[in-house]
């Protein structure tokens, strides 16, 4: 821990200078590929039909490349930021509160669209997200997005989908007659202080927060202390999707913060589970491929994002992981998504989503906030019962 919070830290120093200057000088032409390519991901973005035949976008790139592909699991963003300060990836799958950490760090590396002709494809609205693009430079190319979902046991809550995320943040007796305490998850990673947050912002008005990622040190304050009471409700702080999955079917848990891609398997799986967005809203994430400073494969690198924007490439991993495609083309004609898979998945829900990104002290909704290094030495507090 004490390794990640210096990485976070020393990342977040020069945030506020990110606009100034440029790691390196975008690739000028393709050339021939290396061989590999090394990406870190999140669970079940890189699927080569392991799990399920029906899901792998590995397979054809490898042969049509030559580029065999690696993959590196990351649980959280602050793994992500971790493992690309170590170096020996080629690229990243990050997300908001991952991507301009990188930017800023100098770990990433300015990419040229122009090699990447499906770029052209993107979605409008994240065509320039500001969570990769910083003065007018694109440090990667979006690949998924999609909302943390509230997921729960319909047994529990007797097939009514609960409203609101007091489930999992205030002690109380659910549906089926039993408390919440020790039946709910929280997540394992510092941005959820942003979960806290939102609650805040609908149920504690006065304290005027308008952004769950810009807080002052009152509006701060009060998101520990509503986390610090969250803590004893806790069963288990998840960052492993495969251990949260195992916890709902085995361990009695009923109610957690997720993403997607576990209700989707725990359904196929023929468990009672489901998915609600309460009446606070929900946080999210905007993912994109991001090509390390450093890559000893860019050519491959390269491949391999002009691989991922192919609208089928697109529409089988947003069906895999319950995310929306960064290209809308894959909204139609996908045999797994289906064609009501985007609006499933919330593509109309884009501003309505609070998207993950790296809380700064130069906020705007406010003269100044508390920055993501305090989030997360005090959430490891938090989790800790300090």
């Amino acid at each position: 821990m004490t390794n990640l919070l210096k990485s976070c830290t020393a990342a977040l120093a020069c945030l506020s200078f990110a606009t100034q200057g440029i790691a390196a000088e975008p690739l000028k032409a393709l050339g021939k590929g290396e061989g590999a390519v090394s990406i870190v991901a999140w669970a079940g973005y890189i699927e080569r039909g392991e799990t399920d035949k029906n899901y792998d976008w590995v397979t054809d790139f490898e042969k049509e490349s030559g580029c065999k592909v690696s993959v590196k699991t990351a649980a959280t963003s602050d793994e992500m930021v971790s493992l690309m300060n170590e170096g020996g990836f080629d690229l990243v799958t990050a997300s908001g509160d991952a991507s301009l950490r990188l930017i800023a760090g100098k770990r990433v590396q300015p990419i040229n669209t122009d090699l990447i002709p499906s770029f052209k494809t993107v979605d409008e609205r994240l065509q320039n997200g500001p969570w990769y693009t910083v003065g007018g430079v694109h440090y990667g190319v979006p690949y998924l997005w999609g909302p943390n979902v509230l997921m729960y046991n319909t047994d529990a809550f007797k097939d009514k989908a609960p409203t609101s995320w007091n489930v999992v943040f205030e002690e109380q007796t659910l549906p089926d007659g039993k408390s919440n305490k020790g039946r709910v998850q929280a997540y394992d990673g510092a941005i959820y202080i942003a979960d806290a947050a939102m609650y805040l912002m609908a149920h504690k008005p006065d304290l005027g927060i308008k952004d769950p990622y810009e807080l002052n040190e009152d509006q701060y304050k009060a998101a520990l202390d509503l986390l610090r009471g969250q803590r004893k409700l806790v069963s288990r702080y998840w960052h492993d999707a495969m251990i949260q999955i195992d916890d709902f079917k085995n361990e009695g848990v009923v109610a957690s913060g997720s993403w997607p891609f576990q209700v989707n398997l725990l359904q196929a799986d023929k468990q009672k589970i489901a998915s609600t967005f309460p009446d606070e809203g929900v946080t999210g994430w905007a993912d994109t491929t991001m090509l390390h400073v450093d890559s000893e494969h860019p050519n491959c690198a390269y491949m391999w994002m002009e691989h991922s924007l192919k609208a089928k490439v697109q529409g089988d991993a947003a069906a895999w992981f319950g995310a929306v495609p960064s290209v809308p083309a894959a909204c139609k004609g996908n045999e797994l998504m289906g064609d009501s898979g985007c609006a499933t998945n919330g593509f109309d829900h884009f501003d309505k989503i609070k998207f993950w990104k790296t809380p700064v002290a130069k906020c705007t909704t406010q003269s100044e906030c508390v920055p993501y290094h305090r989030w997360v030495s005090d959430y490891i507090g938090v989790i800790g019962g300090r």
